[in-house]
């Protein structure tokens, strides 16, 4: 959508259709949604029923934690199904110029010698080969643009926790809570989405996901059954399926290279306890588009732009990574990791505000 909106010529691949869903926290943090308002989508997302999630609870150790939020914008965090905010970033992209062709089954990409000029994939059971002049692999954390062109990997960690969530109704909407439950060392999100639905997730340390999965919902309710008031609300609720996974590698790539680029989970993946992949991946689109752009343009040599894109991502994203790692380990959070976090999250908000609205 960007790439269109600045009028480069882009074809946007995806094995999907849509609307569909994916497995995914979608929590979108405040800079996100701020994005979402200067790109002129967030009145779209809104439109859908997505509750603006007014308050947002720690609960740990007994004590319930607010931590501070901006008094001054008019914009809260939220929570929107895969299935209303991708077709809305999906339509956006194809408003701007963008040519979409959902259903397609990226095989590899094409070379020149090291260079990648383009991919190979199937459509409608035909084989596609296109050629461009830059391959974006925005294909998530087992990214296939990434394996082709063997892309550095670093700061790399084991997988840590497990989750599974599924989405109720009949759960009051109080905002979104995040308990840390020592008496079973597990922890429970809650946050309210589309369609009068919440979503409840459940995690714990990787150590015990087999022992968890051996029955999912009984132990799932079990976990639940500690905060107060919940069990009861969702058995007299529905529910969909259960989704889960202890598949979450914490690794950074080097996101670009020669005719590539890499940006969202593919480039940079961590626990999902913090909620970060939208939001990192909508601040990092904006970063590749500035450094595609100013490459692309003669403003700066494109391997310098490219430096300064991973430079940039970095810079906010490893805080962010440190604090995130701690907590799904289940180590006490360093103080000092902390205020490197909450300065980071304020340094995700972007430099020019979109206009506000009234609340």
């Amino acid at each position: 959508m960007l790439l269109a909106r600045k009028g480069y010529r882009v074809l946007l691949v995806d094995k999907s259709t849509f609307p569909s869903d994916i497995m995914s926290t979608h929590y979108i943090h405040l800079a996100g949604v701020v994005r979402l308002s200067r790109w002129g989508l967030l009145d779209k997302v809104m439109a859908t029923g997505c509750p603006p999630l007014k308050t947002i609870t720690l609960h740990l150790g007994g004590l319930d934690l607010q931590p501070p939020r901006p008094a001054d914008l008019p914009w809260d965090p939220i929570a929107p199904r895969r299935t209303v905010l991708d077709n809305i970033l999906v339509e956006a992209a194809v408003e701007a110029g963008a040519e979409l062709r959902d259903g397609f089954s990226v095989q590899e990409p094409t070379f020149d010698g090291d260079r990648v000029t383009g991919i190979r994939g199937r459509s409608n059971g035909n084989a596609v080969e296109e050629t461009a002049k830059i391959v974006i692999g925005a294909d998530g954390m087992r990214s296939r643009v990434a394996k082709s062109v063997n892309a550095p990997e670093y700061n790399t960690r084991e997988t840590l926790s497990f989750g599974y969530y599924t989405y109720w109704t009949n759960v009051e909407n109080t905002g979104a809570h995040i308990y840390f439950l020592e008496e079973v060392e597990r922890g429970v999100l809650i946050f309210p989405t589309n369609d009068g639905k919440t979503c409840i997730a459940v995690g714990g340390a990787i150590d015990d996901f087999q022992e968890f999965r051996s029955d999912i919902e009984s132990n799932y309710l079990k976990v639940i059954s500690c905060v107060e008031g919940l069990l009861e609300q969702v058995r007299g609720g529905e529910r969909e399926k259960f989704i889960g996974t202890a598949d979450q590698p914490n690794f950074f790539r080097k996101p670009y290279g020669a005719g590539w680029a890499l940006v969202g989970d593919a480039g940079y993946h961590r626990d999902f306890i913090t909620g970060l992949g939208i939001t990192d991946a909508f601040r990092d689109a904006e970063y590749l588009v500035e450094a595609i752009d100013a490459g692309f343009s003669g403003r700066e040599p494109l391997d310098e732009a490219m430096a300064e894109y991973e430079r940039k991502r970095n810079d906010i994203a490893e805080p962010l990574y440190e604090v995130t790692l701690q907590m799904a380990s289940g180590e006490e959070v360093d103080p000092a990791a902390f205020m490197k976090f909450g300065a980071a999250m304020a340094r995700m908000m972007p430099a020019e505000l979109p206009a506000l609205r009234t609340k």
